[in-house]
């Protein structure tokens, strides 16, 4: 067979004649996308995913795997121009793809956890290899489990039904199954020694999690702690009857055990000198949490019998058993807040909550706030303390009622004292709740830039700080916020320090290209038209005159049936398909936008949700079909059968079965053919068909 001279990406090759560029480049380890080509079919050329510029000529892009090689090209398959031009096509084929990559729970969890993943497999009763899947992401699911804000079931897609899932108790289901069967967390063992040392400076759930990445990569971790206890403000911040000390002793325990050296006991930069440690170590974290309360701003704060929210809870969760007398008022509407007025209520005190705008506006977690209502809380909203004064042995409170205006940078309305309201209460006790802030001095002291809320600078996305080899994560790096933020930004920290003690150049942990089908207003009633009606589980909870008197946890924990029953309700909204979707791959590779041509509107010719699941093997999902038309040619040219074809034209084609029936109604023997071709989940095999 005559040859030809070609080059590819200026490496001179000697190719058949008669070769495709596309066939002709792979064999030289070169990389062409394609969606529309596959070995056993013609070459169709519909997708033009694999354009490729030739010279001499005209110096246009054509399609590699319908274009043969020719004496003297010049061929470039990957540069500027020709990633821009697939970049534009991907931009085109994901702007109406309609279909998750991945579900929406998953998207809005700040750790990332593949939730319809564990869901999955508790539908299976194989609660230890969900409390594996979780661990991939997070190493806490009995602590979040328990005090999840649970932003995923905000996402869940059963919002539009009977209520969303409830996916924060399932994590503890599955954390309490494990333990009751296996008697402890069951991690997975280290990697081999990699000789580079890695100190983290505070043992809460940045600090770690970040540890335990860390060492699974095989680094060797110490961790140093100021306090005589792990957990930060989950040990400190959140009372017991909604954490037990014993689950946070058996998941940070795992950790220790697991070879985290974690020094107790000892303050950085009062103890150890800070500069020390980066003389000693490869690399450091600081994680030191946001631990200084805010103050409540008026005149008397200082008096004896005002307590800062986190110090009252602080000494509890130690504990001590501070009492606050008979009269108590709270001043704030976080969870700190909820925590503290119902830790005051297991006390014995009449505790009263003023929050300064309207119930709608409160930032705690509404189960937090109707479990205090439940337990007796009184709530005075619209209302604020103008200054405490202390008469005796009883405080006296000026409160003032407020008027909301126009909203302000946290997207509240912003209240505004209303005039000659005040009035005045006593108490024996005033508790501010209404905010945490950063200590600076130990950043200071590192050479650490700070933001303007005080909190450490980094990279968004490595965590680094303006300091090389210094990183930093948690409530320290953000601002107060959130535990399961802080426990998932200690993985990607950990990602982007594992890079950085390889020599490797430090990007931070990589994301997918990930497809979504829109708000949750916005999804089509199709998709819900095959759920069943299905009540969500209540979680169980110990009886009234006990939740008020002990420290005893209030929710008892589901069943393992009721458990699986939960389970099944969830839509399965994320694609089956996604480790293995073309789509995906080459959208994240060339960094596509869906949203380039702007978010579907009204009348426009983008696709909608239609599935079809009638067959028994084979399910058809037009939303997430391409056009390529690869299925069509398999069906024809591999098996003889005509059942899928292209109908309409330009924009408004799309890929059916004859006069619209349901591929059940076809002669479609399920051969799956036409699956093995498909680059997305358009066509995917029904679960268990044994294809």
């Amino acid at each position: 067979m005559p040859t030809v001279s070609i080059t590819i990406n200026d490496t001179p090759l000697q190719v058949e004649a008669g070769t495709t560029i596309l066939n002709a480049a792979i064999a030289a380890g070169f990389e062409i996308p394609t969606f529309c080509h596959t070995d056993n079919l013609k070459p169709y050329t519909s997708c033009f995913i694999c354009a490729v510029k030739v010279e001499p000529g005209r110096g246009n892009l054509v399609p590699a795997c319908g274009t043969l090689v020719a004496q003297g090209q010049r061929i470039t398959v990957s540069g500027p121009e020709v990633d821009a031009s697939r970049r534009m096509c991907l931009n085109l084929l994901v702007s109406e793809h309609c279909g998750d990559c991945l579900p929406p729970c998953q998207v809005n969890c700040p750790s990332s956890i593949d939730i319809q993943g564990f869901l999955a497999l508790v539908r299976e009763g194989k609660e230890a290899e969900a409390a594996r899947l979780i661990r991939e992401k997070a190493p806490f699911p009995g602590i979040l489990g328990r005090i999840c804000p649970r932003p995923c079931e905000e996402a869940c897609r059963r919002n539009r039904l009977e209520g969303p899932l409830a996916i924060c108790n399932m994590k503890r289901h599955i954390a309490d199954t494990e333990l009751a069967r296996k008697s402890q967390p069951q991690l997975p063992p280290p990697l081999k020694a990699t000789g580079k040392k890695v100190a983290i400076i505070g043992a809460g759930p940045a600090g770690m999690s970040a540890a335990y990445f860390l060492r699974l990569q095989g680094h060797e971790v110490r961790v140093f702690e100021k306090h005589h206890a792990a957990g930060g403000m989950l040990r400190y911040g959140i009372p017991y009857f909604r954490l037990p000390e014993e689950t946070l002793k058996v998941e940070f325990g795992s950790i220790e055990a697991l070879g985290v050296a974690v020094q107790y006991g000892v303050e950085i930069g009062k103890d150890i000198p800070a500069k020390s440690l980066e003389v000693t170590y490869d690399a450091l974290i600081v994680a030191i949490g946001a631990q200084e309360a805010s103050p409540i701003g008026v005149p008397g704060e200082d008096l004896p019998g005002v307590w800062a929210g986190i110090s009252y809870l602080s000494e509890a969760g130690a504990g001590q058993t501070p009492r606050l007398g008979a009269e108590v008022y709270v001043v704030g509407g976080g969870n700190t807040a909820m925590d503290c007025v119902r830790t005051a209520i297991r006390r014995g005190s009449k505790v009263t909550c003023l929050y300064r705008r309207g119930r709608e506006e409160m930032p705690a977690n509404d189960l937090e706030i109707q479990e205090a209502e439940h337990e007796g809380v009184h709530f005075e909203y619209r209302t604020a303390p103008v200054k405490i004064e202390q008469h005796g042995d009883t405080l006296t409170l000026t409160l003032t009622k407020m008027e909301l205006g126009e909203a302000d940078t946290s997207g509240r309305r912003s209240p505004k004292p209303l005039a000659g309201s005040e009035y005045t209460v006593s108490a024996t006790a005033v508790v501010g709740a209404i905010g945490q802030r950063v200590l600076p001095g130990l950043a200071k002291h590192l050479g650490l830039e700070l933001v303007g809320n005080g909190a450490i600078r980094t990279d968004p996305q490595t965590f680094q700080t303006n300091r090389p080899g210094i990183f930093a994560c948690g409530d320290c790096q953000t601002g107060a916020d959130i535990a399961v933020r802080a426990i998932g930004n200690g993985r990607k920290t950990a990602v982007a320090v594992d890079q950085y003690l390889k020599g490797d150049a430090v990007k931070g942990e990589s994301t997918q290209f990930n497809s979504q089908m829109g708000p949750l207003d916005g999804i089509s009633a199709d998709f819900f038209k095959d759920a069943k009606q299905q009540e969500r589980i209540i979680m169980p909870v110990i009886g009234d005159h006990e939740r008020k008197t002990t420290e005893k946890e209030v929710e008892t924990g589901f069943t393992p049936g009721a458990a699986r029953k939960e389970a099944e309700r969830c839509l399965k909204c994320g694609c089956n398909a996604k480790q293995g979707c073309k789509l995906q791959k080459y959208a994240t590779q060339y960094d596509a936008d869906q949203h380039y041509f702007g978010p579907p509107s009204e009348g426009d010719a983008r696709r909608s949700f239609q599935v079809d699941k009638s067959h028994l093997k084979i399910e058809l999902n037009e939303g997430k079909c391409i056009n390529c038309a690869a299925c069509v040619r398999a069906c024809a040219e591999v098996k003889g059968l005509g059942i899928l074809g292209l109908v309409k034209r330009g924009f408004a084609t799309r890929m059916r079965t004859p006069f619209g029936q349901s591929l059940a109604g076809t002669k479609c023997d399920g051969c799956g053919e036409c699956v093995k071709v498909c680059p997305t989940a358009g066509l995917m095999l029904q679960q268990a068909t044994g294809i």
